[in-house]
């Protein structure tokens, strides 16, 4: 089955340069598009989309809004798509906020079109967006700048198991699945099942999300190293 993906950017040449890529793979079918955050969210709600690839600054209603209303559905909504935010540097604090929101990941504007293609298998997968130690340094540098008030964790995480919360410490310092395997002398597949607990129990998407609660909760601190 194909990947359903819609495109919501107010560049006009970039949808179409978009939709030109994504719709050349066998797997991945465009099935709509969007000038900005409100009209994309209707065409969403028509579509069905696996991936919403969202701009963030687009006029009428910019793309952390329409993230926000996209991920947080009114009750009866079936259908919730996963958000990849498309982004410059100089917008690193919406991209946070949407990941906060719910957004699976970011993809840099410029990036080679290999990374566009690779981005949405990837979600679409339930993986992470971008290597985990990228991620953890994306995320650490923003929590850095803005720091937010830390909640004590045993509390935030308490529906967790203690080998659950060691291995979400573990996906918040940057390692992947194989490292936290090989570190606590698990098979990788258990890693794997206490990473799909983890985010079941913490009502998250994915891997993001689980960075980012790791950091809010005070799990894991900016500048700290795998002990």
């Amino acid at each position: 089955m194909s990947i359903r993906v819609i495109i919501i950017d107010d560049q006009g040449m970039v949808r179409a340069g978009f939709a030109a890529l994504l719709s050349a793979q066998s797997d991945i079918d465009v099935v709509g598009e969007a000038a900005d955050g409100r009209s994309g969210i209707e065409v969403s709600r028509k579509t069905h989309p696996d991936i919403v690839l969202m701009d963030v600054r687009m006029p009428e209603m910019d793309g952390l809004t329409a993230t926000r209303e996209l991920l947080s559905p009114e009750p009866g909504t079936a259908h919730c798509p996963k958000v990849i935010m498309l982004t410059t540097f100089d917008v690193d604090d919406y991209v946070y906020e949407a990941l906060h929101a719910g957004a699976s990941g970011f993809l840099l504007k410029d990036s080679p079109p290999a990374s566009l293609v690779s981005a949405v298998r990837v979600i679409h997968d339930g993986k992470a967006l971008l290597d985990p130690g990228v991620t953890r340094r994306f995320i650490e540098d923003i929590v850095r700048r803005r720091p937010r008030p830390r909640r004590d964790p045993r509390l935030q995480l308490n529906g967790l198991t203690p080998r659950e919360t060691e291995v979400l410490e573990l996906v918040a310092r940057g390692l992947s699945n194989l490292e936290i395997a090989e570190r606590l002398v698990l098979a990788e597949q258990t890693v794997k099942t206490h990473i799909s607990r983890i985010l079941a129990k913490l009502g998250i998407r994915d891997r993001a999300q689980a960075v980012i609660a790791a950091y809010e909760s005070g799990l894991v601190k900016p500048g700290d190293s795998v002990r």
